[in-house]
């Protein structure tokens, strides 16, 4: 090695909780994915359309919205279809039991998985059909 070369000190690690600029801007996104079905629960319409729509438009950009949008599409689709189980067994007395169980499953699930994507963690929301490899 010539004098010429100097030695540099690597960068100190990055704090905990700390994510670079394009991995912090993917985690929100793909954190809105989740909500969005939230928003949609909420209005009353879009609980499917707004994770469809968050993840048809940045599924190419962003690895991460990619798998959320995915992942949230496919507990969306699997809670439609409890939901429409759960309104059949109304006539049966039981679905006025399971349309309130399936609806608070929905939204804790979905918070947890705000939740969880924000951190960092790729999550997988239980009992789930998987649709969309």
């Amino acid at each position: 090695m010539s004098e010429n070369e100097q030695y540099t000190t690597p960068p100190p690690p990055p704090a905990p909780g700390y994510a670079p600029a394009g991995e912090m801007e993917q985690r929100n996104w793909a954190m809105f994915t989740h909500l969005s079905a939230l928003f949609g629960l909420i209005t009353g319409v879009g609980f499917i359309l707004g994770p469809l729509v968050l993840w048809l438009i940045k599924k190419d950009q962003m690895p991460q919205v990619n798998e959320a949008g995915k992942e949230a599409l496919n507990f969306q689709l699997t809670m439609l279809i409890a939901f429409l189980v759960s309104w059949a067994l109304v006539f049966l007395l039981i679905g006025f039991l399971l349309i309130p169980l399936v609806v608070v499953f929905d939204i804790v699930m979905s918070i947890i998985a705000a939740v969880q994507t924000s951190n960092g963690t790729r999550y997988r929301y239980p009992l789930t059909i998987r649709f969309i490899n």
